[in-house]
């Protein structure tokens, strides 16, 4: 999948339209990134969209990701000047609130100046799937929002009572409208930000298996019991379609079934903790 994607529905530039009427009325902004694609995943545009609106960073998922490697991240986008955390969900909830809380504190002092005592209001902003509805209930505690592993779910803005002096904002997932970096791209389709309904999923999971390969070639082997570690593309899926079953009529390899299981099997952590990308590749 070398060539750029470019998918940006009606229904996300509504969104765009809806999250810039919502900014003036919000204290701060909850951006949500994957532990595991740290640049990728975050959407570029955000930056002038959100303006001077103080933000925290939060890397998801770092119970999917290499913790060395979310370490480094942390230190890079602190090094940014970009506070930010690392989630975990059953874990460091006070703390994530508190930042949150930081962040609105001189907004909510200059309410208060003028008479007006009211919760803190943040937005919460990333691209799809990368679990904002997920945190929002989390923070919540609560099931107060739709949570599905695909994007799209979220279509409208919707406003949550996280703690008595806390709302926040769940919105949609937002992408750019033109993807012009490739490796970018490609990784978003890995963990499902864009459906996989408009990207080729066999040459998707060959990318994939490729980019294992050179990371975490032992975990692969170890997952689908790889006696053959110089194996890649189709031959490498073909034979993890033979290890697995994934047989048609006739004894042929059922390749698609095959791709959907690696795909399947990355989202879901089974290869185990794995960071696609450093910050040491954006020099």
């Amino acid at each position: 999948m070398q060539q750029s994607i470019s998918w940006f529905p009606g229904h996300m530039a509504k969104a765009r339209r809806l999250l810039m009427d919502q900014l003036k009325r919000i204290d701060a902004v909850i951006e949500i990134c994957d532990a595991r694609l740290p640049l990728s995943s975050r959407n570029p545009d955000l930056d002038a969209l959100v303006n001077n609106k103080p933000r925290v960073l939060l890397l998801n998922k770092t119970d999917l990701a290499d913790p060395a490697a979310t370490k480094k991240w942390l230190q890079y986008f602190e090094q940014q000047g970009l506070p930010c955390l690392g989630v975990e969900m059953g874990k460091r909830k006070q703390s994530i609130l508190n930042a949150i809380v930081k962040l609105t504190e001189e907004r909510l002092a200059r309410s208060l100046k003028k008479g007006i005592n009211r919760s803190a209001r943040a937005m919460v902003l990333g691209v799809p799937n990368v679990g904002k509805s997920t945190l929002i209930n989390y923070l919540a505690g609560r099931s107060a929002l739709k949570v599905q592993d695909r994007p799209g779910v979220t279509r409208a803005p919707q406003w949550i009572q996280a703690s008595p002096g806390l709302e926040l904002l769940d919105t949609p997932g937002l992408l750019w409208p033109k993807m012009h970096d490739p490796v970018a791209a490609r990784r978003l389709t890995y963990i499902a930000a864009v459906r996989d309904e408009v990207v080729d999923i066999y040459h998707l999971s060959l990318s994939l298996l490729e980019e294992l390969m050179a990371l975490a070639p032992s975990n692969l082997a170890q997952r689908y019991n790889l006696a053959n570690l110089d194996l890649r593309g189709q031959a490498l899926l073909e034979q993890i379609c033979r290890n697995r079953g994934f047989l048609l009529k006739g004894g042929e390899t059922d390749l698609e079934r095959g791709a959907v299981c690696v795909l399947d099997e990355f989202r879901s952590g089974k290869f185990g903790r794995i960071t696609l990308e450093m910050p040491e590749d954006n020099n």
